[in-house]
C-alpha cells in the first residue's frame, strides 16, 4: 500500500471483527512508528498496548462504571474549548449528525446517543487496544510531537490491513484504565485507540473533509 492509499483509507473504524491481531505486527508497527518527528527528538509519547485478558478486564470494568452510571473522572486535559467557535462548531455538528444519523438516531435521542456511545468502552469489539500518555509537564508542541506520532501508527496500520479508532473517551475513564496499566505518576492519559480487522458489516459512514480552498492559502511568486 503506498502513502496515499493509506491516508486515503484511514477512517476512524467502529465495528471490528474478533479477529487477533498478530504480536509480530503490533511491534512492526510500533518500531516502525517511533520513527515519527518531534522537536529536538524528545520522543514524548509514552505507549502501552493492551490484548487478551487484561483488555478483557478493561472492558469489564469500564462496563460496569457505565451500568452503574458512575460520574467521569475529573479532566486531565481539555478536550474541546467551551465555545467552539465556527466553523469548528459547524463542523463538529455534522460530524455528529453523520455519525449517529447512519445509526438512525434523531437528534432528540439523547438515549440512543448515549447507548451507540457506549461502545467506546468495548472498543468498538477491537481485540487490541492501545493507549497513549504523556508527561503533564510537557507543553503544546509535545502535545503536537504525539498526535504525530499517533497518525504514523494509523498510517502503518492500514500498511498491514488493520484499521482503528483513536478515542478520547478512554480519558474520560483514565482512573479505570491506570488501574489496569498502573503508569507512572506524572503521566496523563491522553487517547486510546481500537485496533484490529474491520468488520464491513458495521457499516461505518466516513466523514467528509473541507474543501482544499477552504483550509489552504497558496502563497506564489
Amino acid at each position: 500500500m503506498d502513502v496515499y492509499e493509506a491516508v486515503t483509507s484511514r477512517r476512524a473504524v467502529r465495528g471490528f471483527t474478533d479477529r487477533q491481531v498478530p504480536r509480530e505486527v503490533l511491534e512492526r508497527v510500533l518500531s516502525a512508528a517511533a520513527w515519527a518527528p518531534s522537536a529536538s527528538n524528545l520522543q514524548p509519547w509514552h505507549t502501552y498496548v493492551l490484548t487478551g485478558g487484561p483488555l478483557a478486564e478493561l472492558k469489564k470494568r469500564a462496563g460496569e462504571r457505565l451500568a452503574a452510571g458512575d460520574p467521569w473522572d475529573e479532566p486531565q486535559y481539555e478536550q474541546y474549548p467551551p465555545a467552539l467557535k465556527s466553523p469548528y462548531r459547524e463542523r463538529r455538528s455534522a460530524f455528529g449528525e453523520q455519525r449517529y444519523g447512519s445509526l438512525g438516531i434523531s437528534r432528540e435521542d439523547l438515549e440512543a446517543r448515549q447507548r451507540a456511545a457506549s461502545a467506546n468502552w468495548e472498543c468498538f469489539g477491537a481485540p487490541a487496544a492501545l493507549f497513549c500518555y504523556i508527561d503533564r509537564d510537557l507543553g503544546r508542541p509535545q502535545w503536537s510531537d504525539a498526535g504525530m506520532y499517533l497518525q504514523t501508527v494509523m498510517l502503518l496500520l492500514r500498511a498491514e490491513g488493520l484499521h482503528s479508532c483513536t478515542q478520547m473517551a478512554w480519558a474520560k475513564y483514565h482512573r479505570t484504565v491506570a488501574e489496569i496499566l498502573s503508569p507512572p505518576d506524572g503521566l496523563i492519559l491522553f487517547c486510546g485507540m481500537s485496533i484490529g480487522f474491520e468488520d464491513v458489516t458495521a457499516g461505518d459512514a466516513r466523514t467528509g473533509r473541507a474543501s482544499l480552498d477552504e483550509t489552504v492559502m497558496f502563497v506564489e511568486g
